[in-house]
């Protein structure tokens, strides 16, 4: 073994920690995916007036494109925020105490998934409705 392979053996951690940052910070929130979630829901109402919002060059088209590719994005950043709150914060003690978070959660990014395909903003509007009561139950467990 050469001096840099055992250098590098050295410097190597002997375990890789995971996170949703680069470090374990401890700080969750439901806002950033209620933020991201108001923000598919909005694109939604603007995709479906895109005709009256028309402005400038940009045929409406090319509008309602650009409008689907941001929702989309959006909608899996929810899903990202919420499966950090589920993996990283909640606790087996929190599911004891609120049986319903497993499938509020899973209700919750499986509309995330249906917000990625739908330019309803009612449906965007249920996944805001699931997002609240995941808030709801995590300032709870924050007392």
């Amino acid at each position: 073994m050469n001096i840099r392979n055992t250098i590098e053996a050295w410097l190597r951690p002997g375990e890789v920690g995971h996170a949703h940052c680069d470090l374990p910070c401890g700080v969750y929130d439901p806002a950033q995916a209620r933020v991201e979630a108001e923000s598919v829901r909005a694109i939604q109402e603007r995709y479906q007036k895109a005709a009256e919002m028309k402005s400038g060059t940009e045929s409406v088209e090319d509008y309602q494109s650009r409008c689907l590719g941001i929702k989309e994005e959006r909608a899996d950043l929810v899903k990202h925020h919420l499966w950090v709150l589920w993996t990283d914060y909640f606790k087996p003690n929190h599911l004891e105490q609120y049986p319903q978070l497993h499938e509020l959660f899973w209700n919750a990014t499986k509309e995330a998934g249906l917000a990625k395909k739908s330019q309803d903003p009612g449906q965007g509007q249920k996944l805001l409705d699931q997002i609240a009561e995941i808030d709801k139950i995590f300032w709870e467990t924050k007392k």
